[in-house]
């Protein structure tokens, strides 16, 4: 029987390994998401069994105790925990974000003392970027790290929107270095935070306030990052030299786009599920709704747009996996899913007619929570931006 999201060409142990997490997910996910969800609860439970199942060092060499897992595996696993819930993926994405950022560009040193603690779940990783003032223009950046007569920094500033901020116990933060250089990306640098998880001052002169309240996307904590003459070494710029942070985190966007891919693909796939099924069950004018033209239409475009995000979100990381630039298919993915996330969300939620907006069905989550996926790594438009500058570079006249 064929099913949406199936991949052509996995390996065994890709297969056990989306077995094991697609049974966990039924058995311990879906039962509890709703209500934690509803909740605002941070997911401990859940979050710990992922440790012990070396999620969280899924991508990791196994040198460094990691599983050793490429891109494609990663997302296929984001789909199915999103599927689940998107929060749950959520947590484990900013983790892989840091976790490729010091693979690709940390020191030796960097990496010894990370990532064998990031892939046993000892230490959880954050990524800043974001500002108060700031959007999609990451250059502009205001929050300073200014060097020290020790030959150390001090950071002040406020970051804005850090997913894991309290929970996280490293945080890769962007931040603007005096070092002179013509174009305002070339001064950013990127530096690892090693804190306390919690809220308040977690270090001195490092405070995280409480967390954000937002309409979906619930469970995760959102926060801000304050800056009031925090002291951090050299030896915590990453990759060790200053001015490198801009396409260090551009870098690890790019990979995280095919995350946000990944995640409005589980979350659509879910959404899917949920209004076939109510579709097969309610009935109208003496028989199942689906059984009526324009909800089988509907159910039609739904597993259609599932069916080809998922194909894209495959696509963008297996290019990746192959060492060749991605960021036209990453964008793509990302820019394609997250629309059609949405669209098979409003069309789960219009199946449900009035039961859709009750709290007591899961497709109210579900429709809270496809709307962070449109800004979340990139906005819609930030996505269009890139991709058409790049079909331009291989389309010139």
């Amino acid at each position: 029987m064929s099913r949406l999201c199936e991949t052509a060409d996995l390996t065994d142990v890709q297969r056990d390994m989306l077995a094991t997490v697609r049974a966990f997910v039924d058995d311990k996910i879906l039962p509890v998401a709703t209500d934690l969800e509803h909740k605002d609860e941070y997911p401990t439970e859940i979050v710990a069994a992922m440790k012990e199942m070396g999620i969280f060092g899924i991508t990791i060499p196994e040198e460094f105790g990691g599983l050793g897992e490429s891109l494609l595996t990663y997302a296929l696993v984001v789909e199915e925990l999103s599927r689940g819930w998107m929060s749950v993926s959520g947590i484990v994405n900013t983790h892989f974000i840091v976790a490729y950022l010091l693979l690709q560009h940390g020191t030796d040193e960097q990496k010894q003392k990370y990532l064998p603690r990031m892939a046993a779940g000892e230490l959880t990783g954050a990524f800043s970027m974001s500002e108060p003032a700031l959007g999609s223009d990451v250059a502009a950046i205001s929050t300073t790290a200014t060097p020290d007569d020790d030959g150390g920094y001090t950071i002040d500033g406020q970051k804005m929107w850090l997913t894991n901020g309290g929970s996280s116990s490293l945080v890769a933060v962007l931040v603007r270095t005096p070092l002179g250089k013509d174009r305002p990306h070339q001064n950013l640098t990127t530096f690892l935070i090693e804190k306390t998880p919690g809220f308040g001052e977690v270090a001195p002169g490092l405070t995280i306030p409480g967390k954000i309240e937002k309409m979906g996307y619930k469970g995760v904590d959102t926060t801000e990052l304050l800056f009031d003459g925090y002291r951090i070494g050299a030896e915590e710029i990453l990759g060790g030299t200053p001015g490198r942070g801009f396409y260090q985190m551009m870098d690890g966007v790019e990979v995280g786009r095919v995350n946000v891919a990944a995640r409005g693909v589980g979350v659509a796939h879910r959404a899917f599920e949920l209004g076939a099924s109510y579709a097969q069950q309610r009935e109208t004018f003496g028989k199942p709704i689906a059984q009526h033209q324009a909800v089988l239409f509907r159910l039609a475009e739904m597993g259609t747009k599932v069916e080809a995000a998922h194909q894209m979100v495959v696509r963008a990381a297996r290019i990746k996996d192959a060492g060749q630039r991605n960021d036209l298919e990453a964008g793509m993915a990302k820019y394609l899913a997250s629309e059609y996330c949405r669209d098979v969300v409003e069309d789960a939620f219009r199946i449900h007619g009035g039961y859709g907006f009750a709290k007591e069905y899961e497709i109210e989550r579900l429709y809270r929570e496809a709307p962070m996926l449109l800004i979340g790594e990139g906005t819609a438009d930030i996505q269009r931006m890139i991709i058409g500058r790049r079909l331009l570079e291989n389309y010139t006249l």
